[in-house]
């Protein structure tokens, strides 16, 4: 595994965050970072709390999809307004606690028809810089398709084959690697190896983070 990931500030480079501390888990699709999540919560306990995919509670739930590029507009908004609306639910609920998000409201750019008119965040009256605010950190988990490996898992909302995954995976990585606190997980051709990375890296964030229970 190469030596790719971004190191995390020492503690005293967080910031307070007037709303409770998020992070984003994003990447690819086949990155393991739904699996990732839930293993983190149970390892690292009630300081966080998960949010849960927006999409796969959409698609779970019968909300239609579509190749046809006006159809995925709707749907990457719906996406959006669910994934913000959530994050505030868990917030409210869990104000002591970390956000662990299963992705960000970034990710529809990515998913966002390319010849299509307005952009991405001009339709849902925001920008990239708005939404890369939201969050305090993000954890970026390279899909496993970079290394050849089969991105077929539990999830049967996920459509993309090996070939778009990897597309996708360059498209969210540009996008949220201009936030100031962007940290990689590369592929592994050991998951536990992968999630050994990411959990040391979550756990001095949540170290570094001025609140958590009984702040």
């Amino acid at each position: 595994m190469s030596a790719r990931s971004i190191a995390t500030p020492p503690p005293a480079a967080l910031p307070r965050h007037k709303d409770p501390f998020r992070i984003v888990l994003t990447g690819g699709p086949g990155g393991g970072k739904t699996t990732a999540a839930d293993l983190l919560r149970r390892e690292i306990g009630e300081r966080v709390v998960v949010v849960p995919e927006a999409a796969t509670m959409l698609f779970g739930g019968g909300f239609p999809r579509s190749d046809q590029p006006d159809a995925r507009r709707a749907v990457q908004r719906a996406i959006y307004e669910v994934q913000r609306n959530i994050e505030d639910v868990q917030a409210a609920r869990y104000p002591k606690r970390a956000l662990l998000c299963d992705r960000g409201t970034v990710d529809g750019a990515a998913y966002w028809p390319d010849d299509s008119r307005p952009g991405f965040f001009e339709a849902v009256h925001s920008s990239l810089e708005a939404e890369l605010a939201r969050y305090d950190a993000v954890l970026f988990f390279e899909t496993a398709a970079v290394g050849g490996q089969s991105i077929e898992g539990g999830n049967p909302t996920r459509v993309e084959d090996e070939a778009y995954a990897i597309v996708l995976d360059a498209r969210l990585r540009e996008l949220w690697s201009q936030h100031p606190r962007f940290l990689f997980v590369p592929h592994s051709d050991s998951f536990l190896g992968k999630l050994s990375l990411a959990l040391g890296m979550l756990q001095a964030l949540i170290a570094g983070w001025n609140g958590g229970p009984g702040r």
